[in-house]
């Protein structure tokens, strides 16, 4: 990541070189088209896919191809090699080759240097610093006690209009023919693919292109300056009830003079307690409102109608939803939600409830101990009674017992005439209705024998605690109040992970069973030992790394280190056909590469405290942090007769083994973030890919993405 961002300072030199008179002026010409950028661009297109600079390089011929875009003469080749049919329609996808995703790349961070520091503070995605984790702290810590919120999905391809409108746009910041000029013969080429609606924010598809996230922004930037006067008018404008005596803002009073009256009267009706937010990650938004639902309907409609009309776009019609409602909100894949927390003066309030009746439940429990004690001390006496008046001298004639004694039966037991005893005793108090015998004991026979002041000093305490614990909470707080003013409770906000939508995609993927068991899988079995473990490594750290934001993340961690370490236990053991302990004891030390829960925290603590600031930064590592997962099987082995070299562009390692692709998800976005591909083009599915063993395990820990394979290198 130091490399990049050195690489990255040089040529935003060269950028700054060409501003005069508040534009970039000639960035095509002086920048672009330069040897010694479309080299750092080839590095940093080489750094993402972890191939060292020192290692043999492409002959691409900087030199030459600079002169071709500085004449215009440059030809926009691209790689038609990908098709699918649906239906009786050929679809066609198009790739650009290596010397024009050179060119991509160059054209991306020129972008970047122009328009980074302009972003709104809304925008998050693919910039530095503002990824999906810093959009979800926006979101719990920003955002307190709206009332309503909803979401915005907007989809569509770029077409002519759109990019017209694109080009109109960065016009206002760079004037440079050259530059539009080939970013027009990229559209005509089909290699722009620059889609809303079906971009994975950082999932790394080959056919996203470099260009997709930073044009994406560029447009959207729009849309969040529309948003900040949205703000400014039903934030700022509004009139302020309890500050009418006040005097007014003086910038206040000058943009209510320059609105028309009918806007006027409007803000007027509105609450000066209205708040406005939102987060924007690429193309979905998030927004939240503190007023009336009529406002929040009226927001939502004056947001759709800007995107429909003003950039184009569609938008998907979602629900406006009450910030309060038990439902909660979808956004990046995860549940937003509201919760309520209670004050310090409230818990202190519940923490001496709950004490009251842990104390009231434990004396219960040495009360009914007692009881059952007595009870069955009882009935030893009554048994030692019956004994002993078997026997003449010690037989007491006046005792009860020696008158029933009569209806005896000749050489009964004496056991069994107590037993007889019993079952009276019990018909006559109607033992029937009650649920166990201890209760038996302590209701029949300890209670009546007890101090009858002891019982209702005993009861009393139990009906006065019983009391405390039902009704103390109004009393009390109404008492607190007097001595404190923050005893009101007060509602945060959540992010939860969707643990059952997880649990069905691990079954769904073939890594548990619908009872719940981990299973082997069986695509992996034919890897080598490192790659299966490597996989199974790199499935968990996604999961962990991406809800680690979320409020149960502890229960992620139970479900992803438990059941696909168990997982990856099962395959190594299906391909061995060993037995899970053996193999658990034989791979110790590879499987630590799949982290138990405390070393994961360990790890996590580690990562917070690390110098290394750039490692997790979106805008440097595009398509690499968070990049979805893929499943290869293995096709064939490379052999003398059909050699193979690695598809990874910059690498010319010899790959000893060929790879099926496989499309784990078909979903578009927004979906569920289940740590594979999402939205991946159908014509990817089982394609073959020559891959070596470095970068196999690069591509399952996520340390490059598919944006880094050449797929038009495949000939055979």
């Amino acid at each position: 990541m130091e490399e990049k961002r050195f690489i990255q300072t040089r040529i935003k030199k060269r950028v700054k070189e060409q501003y005069i008179n508040g534009k970039f002026h000639a960035l095509m010409g002086n920048v672009i088209a330069n040897a010694m950028t479309l080299k750092d661009a080839y590095n940093c297109i080489r750094l993402n896919s972890n191939v060292g600079l020192a290692s043999e390089s492409d002959d691409i011929g900087f030199v030459s191809m600079a002169e071709e875009l500085a004449s215009g003469e440059f030809d926009v080749q691209v790689n038609t090699i990908l098709m699918s049919t649906k239906g009786e329609r050929e679809e066609v996808l198009v790739l650009p080759n290596l010397k024009l995703k050179v060119i991509q790349e160059a054209i991306r961070i020129v972008l970047e240097v122009v328009y980074r520091p302009h972003y709104s503070k809304i925008s998050h995605g693919c910039r530095s610093g503002r990824g999906h984790g810093s959009a979800l702290r926006y979101i719990c810590k920003e955002i307190t006690d709206p009332k309503w919120w909803f979401t915005l999905h907007v989809n569509k391809k770029v077409d002519a209009a759109m990019l017209t409108k694109l080009i109109c746009t960065m016009e206002e910041k760079i004037e440079d023919p050259s530059l539009y000029y080939i970013l027009r013969s990229m559209y005509d080429a089909n290699v722009l693919n620059l889609e809303f609606g079906g971009f994975p924010k950082g999932q790394g598809l080959p056919q996203e292109g470099v260009l997709s996230p930073i044009l994406m922004n560029i447009y959207l930037d729009l849309f969040d300056g529309e948003f900040q006067w949205m703000c400014l008018k039903y934030e700022g404008l509004g009139s302020n009830h309890a500050d009418q005596e006040k005097r007014e803002s003086k910038l206040r009073s000058w943009f209510r003079s320059q609105l028309k009256d009918d806007n006027k009267k409007e803000l007027d009706k509105r609450n000066s307690s209205s708040r406005l937010h939102a987060c924007r990650v690429m193309d979905e938004i998030f927004v939240a409102i503190s007023d009336s639902e009529e406002v929040a309907l009226e927001l939502k409609l004056e947001m759709q109608n800007y995107l429909q009309n003003s950039l184009y776009l569609d938008v998907d019609d979602t629900q406006l939803l009450s910030f309060d409602g038990p439902r909660g909100l979808q956004f990046l894949g995860t549940i937003v939600r509201t919760i309520i927390k209670e004050s310090p003066a409230v818990k202190a309030v519940h923490k001496l409830k709950e004490k009251v009746q842990l104390f009231a439940s434990h004396k219960q429990e040495l009360w009914d101990a007692m009881s059952v004690r007595i009870g069955k001390k009882c009935l030893g006496h009554g048994l030692k009674k019956v004994k002993e008046s078997e026997i003449k001298h010690l037989a007491d004639s006046n005792s009860a017992l020696s008158q029933i004694a009569q209806f005896r039966k000749d050489g009964m037991e004496t056991d069994h005439w107590f037993k007889v005893l019993l079952k009276i005793w019990m018909q006559d108090v109607n033992a029937k209705s009650i649920n166990s015998e201890e209760e038996i004991l302590a209701k029949y026979i300890a209670e009546p024998a007890l101090p009858p002041e002891l019982k209702d000093s005993f009861y009393n305490f139990i009906k006065h605690a019983e009391e405390y614990v039902s009704s103390e909470t109004s009393s009390t707080l109404a008492l607190l109040s007097n001595f404190s003013s923050n005893t009101q409770s007060s509602r945060n906000t959540e992010i939860i992970a969707p643990v059952s939508i997880i649990k069905k995609r691990l079954i769904r993927y073939g890594l548990v069973s619908h009872e719940g068991y981990s299973r082997p899988t069986s695509a992996l079995i034919l890897q080598d030992d490192n790659q299966i473990i490597d996989w199974f490594s790199g499935l968990v750290r996604r999961w962990l790394r991406w809800y680690s934001e979320c409020d149960n993340f502890g229960e992620i961690k139970l479900i992803v280190i438990n059941q696909v370490r168990m997982s990856c236990i099962r395959t190594l053991a299906a391909k061995h056909r060993i037995h899970e302990t053996k193999i658990e004891k034989l791979f110790e030390s590879e499987l630590s590469g799949i982290p138990s829960t405390q070393e994961f925290e360990l790890e996590m603590l580690n990562e917070a405290s690390d110098s290394h600031v750039f490692d997790n930064d979106e805008g440097l590592n595009y398509s690499i942090s968070n990049s979805g997962l893929c499943l290869l099987s293995l096709a064939r082995i490379v052999s003398p007769s059909r050699p193979c070299n690695c598809f990874v562009v910059g690498c010319s390692v010899p790959a000893p083994k060929v790879y099926s692709l496989h499309a784990m998800e078909r979903q578009r976005y927004p979906g569920w973030k289940t740590g594979f591909l999402t939205a991946i083009h159908p014509s990817f599915n089982k394609r073959k890919i020559g891959l070596c063993n470095k970068h196999v395990k690069d591509l399952y820990m996520g340390q490059i993405s598919l944006q880094s394979v050449d797929f038009s290198a495949w000939r055979g």
